[in-house]
């Protein structure tokens, strides 16, 4: 099964400044603020909705195809993203500019100081999916994550042309988006992805409940934090898979693209719903035991015995066949 996975890629600028922002502003002259931290830590890490699901997918050994923009300096990630069975061969390189980038600084009481530079995600509009499926020799699913708006439509509204299944992805481009462009980019959806807040809002800003979306889906597929996931389809119970114990709670960030790695790697290797929902929420406890997005290593045997543990035998026997 060939799955394009597209969205954002990016790298995380993370910096600690050991003071507090709160000792630095002046009342009276924030309308002229002019500061400058010095930071006593940085860490530069590798990002991205659609580059971290294709690491996980790539760890699992199901080889997605990474759709997305990037800049001249993203050589070294990809070179990172093939070690690790990624295809980049369908990432456009911009001429001009510099791949994604979020710089943010945090000070000692977890205050936040960031911006995010969009760089050449913004020609992601320019990407043809049907150059990729050419390539690839056809695509089987198409996950549209959050990334440059107009890539979303216009990579949903191919899909649709061409008759390919496609995942409605937004995540955090939810926020930004209205309710007409919310429509455009699920009916027709072979999944919907989102997690508890985010599915409230989809059926507020869209003005359709819950059933009307179901009946404009295949699948909606309901993330639900340490409860797990719940997956809804019209006129079916819906199917509901908890999480395996943590051994740690790290960091997080990247956990909802873990778990659609996992998943579509479960539908990569046709295994049931409630497998590819069981595969996605291992990977994503490996995840939040992690500080970084692509920081885990997946290791066959660690992995099986703790999905064991969580799932039982039977299900481990099916997962156990297909991972590399």
């Amino acid at each position: 099964m060939r799955i394009a996975v597209t969205g954002s890629i990016a790298t995380d600028h993370l910096m600690t400044f050991p003071g507090r922002f709160a000792d630095q502003l002046v009342a009276d002259q924030l309308h002229t603020v002019s500061l400058s931290f010095l930071v006593d830590k940085l860490d530069v890490r590798r990002g991205g909705v659609a580059a971290n699901i294709a690491f996980g997918m790539g760890q699992l050994g199901t080889r997605p195809i990474l759709v997305g923009a990037a800049g001249a300096d993203f050589d070294e990630y990809r070179a990172w993203l093939e070690r690790h069975g990624v295809d980049t061969d369908s990432v456009r390189i911009s001429d001009t500019l510099h791949t994604a980038r979020f710089v943010c600084t945090t000070d000692a009481d977890h205050n936040q100081i960031g911006s995010f530079y969009t760089g050449a995600m913004s020609e992601a509009r320019l990407i043809e999916l049907k150059t990729v499926a050419d390539r690839v020799g056809g695509l089987d699913l198409v996950s549209i994550g959050a990334d440059d708006p107009e890539a979303m439509l216009r990579h949903t509204e191919e899909c649709r042309s061409r008759s390919i299944p496609f995942a409605a992805d937004f995540s955090q481009q939810i926020a930004r988006m209205d309710g007409e462009e919310i429509r455009i980019l699920l009916d027709g959806a072979t999944y919907l992805f989102s997690n508890e807040y985010e599915k409230g809002l989809i059926e507020t800003k869209t003005g359709w409940s819950d059933e009307e979306i179901l009946s404009r889906v295949g699948h909606r597929v309901t993330t639900l934090g340490a409860r797990g996931v719940r997956i809804e389809r019209a006129g079916e119970d819906p199917i509901e898979v908890g999480t395996p114990d943590e051994e740690r709670k790290a960091d997080p960030t990247g956990v909802g693209d873990a778990f659609r790695a996992g998943f579509m790697s479960g539908l990569a290797w046709g295994v049931s719903l409630e497998r590819a929902a069981q595969i996605g929420c291992m990977l994503a406890t490996l995840v939040i035991e992690t500080v970084g997005t692509q920081e885990y290593q997946l290791r066959r045997g660690h992995f099986m015995e703790r999905f064991t543990k969580a799932y039982g035998d039977e299900a481990a026997q099916e997962v156990r066949a297909h991972l590399a």
